[in-house]
């Protein structure tokens, strides 16, 4: 079980070391547990974190090793750091700055191919849903994300992400991720994680679903001590 705290645009340097510092002497079940800080503060958690088996990965990387891309960081640069993968396509990265189905499969393979664990994330928004899009949605999405892993499948895991449900407080039904879940699977057979208002209330109900394999965590990871009760509960079940 896959647990990965997506932390957004929160927690520097400081705040990131005294937060690591703390998961550290934290009991986190069995899950597999990853933090997603901003870029700044990437070093600081590797440095929290080492000697753990606690991952550090990035929000985002982009397909160039290196060029004009004023403000972009590439995969060898991320792993010089010591980061260990970095989450791709995530609904606000395509909602706000523009990533399209093919850019985030560009940045899938420079990921992959440079040695770094991929957290694909795919998802309909409410509108796409009510109109009965979902399953096109999600079969566009994630044959993009097949299409760009090609043999390099062992690194990768998909990330379900209703948008709709994101920062929400609102949380799909355990059936209704379990549908999902099983598409995806359907079109691309690696693991996947739920992501959309996970918390310690839920986290055990959503995670003992069957095709669930994790939670892409977003808020309810910012505090140390409901991010490691949420690790603790999904591997209750």
């Amino acid at each position: 079980m896959l647990i990965a705290g997506n932390w957004k645009l929160f927690k520097g340097p400081a705040e990131t070391t005294e937060f690591c510092r703390a998961l550290r002497g934290s009991d986190l079940g069995y899950a597999d547990v990853v933090v997603c800080p901003p870029y700044l503060s990437l070093a600081a958690a590797v440095t929290a974190l080492a000697g753990t088996e606690i991952g550090v990965a990035a929000q985002n990387v982009h397909w160039a090793e290196q060029g004009a891309y004023t403000g972009e960081v590439g995969p060898a640069m991320l792993r010089e750091l010591g980061v260990y993968g970095a989450i791709v396509g995530h609904s606000e990265r395509r909602q706000y700055f523009g990533d399209t189905d093919e850019t985030v499969a560009r940045r899938v393979r420079a990921a992959l191919e440079a040695g770094l664990f991929v957290i694909a994330c795919v998802g309909e928004s409410e509108e796409e849903r009510e109109a009965g899009q979902t399953q096109l949605v999600l079969r566009v999405q994630t044959e993009a994300i097949a299409e760009a892993a090609r043999d390099q499948r062992e690194n990768l895991v998909v990330a379900y992400e209703p948008i709709w449900a994101i920062g929400t407080g609102r949380t799909a039904t355990p059936d209704l991720v379990e549908e999902a879940h099983l598409f995806v699977k359907s079109i691309l057979d690696v693991p996947v994680l739920y992501g959309g208002s996970v918390k310690p209330e839920n986290a055990e109900l959503l995670c003992a679903q069957s095709a669930v394999d994790g939670a892409l965590v977003g808020g309810a990871s910012l505090d140390a001590d409901s991010f490691a009760e949420i690790c603790r509960r999904s591997t209750r079940s």
